[in-house]
């Protein structure tokens, strides 16, 4: 995994920024385009609701791109969120890796 202390573009600033703004489209006139509501298109661009498959595939056919854009743009924020929240780099943190585990068995 690449660990980076620069926080990764979201989904929501890509859509805005690299595609509604450039192609001159509205939130309305996307979520019409990809028969989504203009709520869950909203949340999206407003970084409140994460990419699915479902929405990367139809991100993908309305853009011409890919869902693996979509999805990996997804990936690389929730990861880097997971690693850098506190809470929750602790929480990973307490995970014990088996082949130390297994060493720790038999030493004892």
């Amino acid at each position: 995994m690449l660990q980076t202390k620069r926080k990764p573009v979201s989904v929501g600033t890509i859509l805005v920024e690299e595609f509604l703004e450039p192609l001159g489209l509205t939130q309305g006139e996307l979520a019409e385009q990809a028969g989504l509501p203009r709520k869950h298109v909203n949340e999206l661009c407003r970084d409140r609701r994460a990419m699915t498959a479902d929405t990367a595939l139809i991100l993908a056919r309305v853009f011409g791109n890919s869902a693996d854009f979509w999805l990996n743009t997804q990936r690389r924020m929730d990861l880097w969120e997971a690693v850098n929240t506190p809470r929750r780099a602790e929480r990973i943190a307490r995970a014990v890796p088996i082949a130390m585990k297994r060493r720790r068995e038999t030493a004892a």
